[in-house]
């Protein structure tokens, strides 16, 4: 009986020794049931990502890639919205927090490069831009949409068939 408890113990050891080692030797301090925040990689739910608070001339604007270099139907239309609203983006943060990672410095950065053709988030929050914009609303008032995760309620289903000049 008592060899039993030992063997017991000596597996429960082991498994809590092993799942401390497979955490990379961290326990954690608090544990939570609760939902996580807005991202994963986010350190704050307050933390705002950075964006730019004015548009330079647009004629200074990098240009977005080519929405026909993806296969997909739902990047190519983020893509071409990003296209047509870049000095918007430009205006606003990125919550996926690509900045930390990649050095983006708003939401166009996203759509000038690969980053956004890989990144739901972003997909997200352009399309959310994009159809706010075509609400006529203004850049300030889309990034407070965004600031209270508007863009999480942008359904990408929307966009599964390729339509350039939609406005769904």
């Amino acid at each position: 009986m008592v060899i039993k408890k030992f063997y017991i113990f000596g597996c429960v050891l082991a498994l809590g020794l092993f799942a401390f080692v497979l955490g990379g030797g961290r326990i954690p301090v608090t544990i939570s049931l609760a939902a996580p925040g807005p991202l994963k990689g986010a350190r704050a739910a307050e933390e705002v990502p950075p964006y730019h608070p004015d548009s330079p001339p647009a004629k200074d604007l990098p240009t977005t890639l080519d929405p026909m270099k993806f296969p997909d139907a739902i990047t190519q239309n983020a893509y071409a919205m990003a296209a047509k609203i870049k000095p918007v983006l430009y205006q606003q943060p990125c919550y996926c927090h690509c900045d930390k990672e990649l050095g983006h410095g708003s939401l166009l950065d996203c759509f000038t490069g690969m980053h956004a053709a890989v990144c739901n988030v972003c997909k997200w929050e352009g399309i959310y831009a994009y159809q706010q914009s075509m609400k006529k609303k203004t850049p300030a008032q889309i990034r407070a949409g965004i600031l209270k995760g508007e863009w999480k309620k942008v359904d990408l289903m929307k966009y599964r068939s390729y339509n350039p000049d939609s406005d769904k």
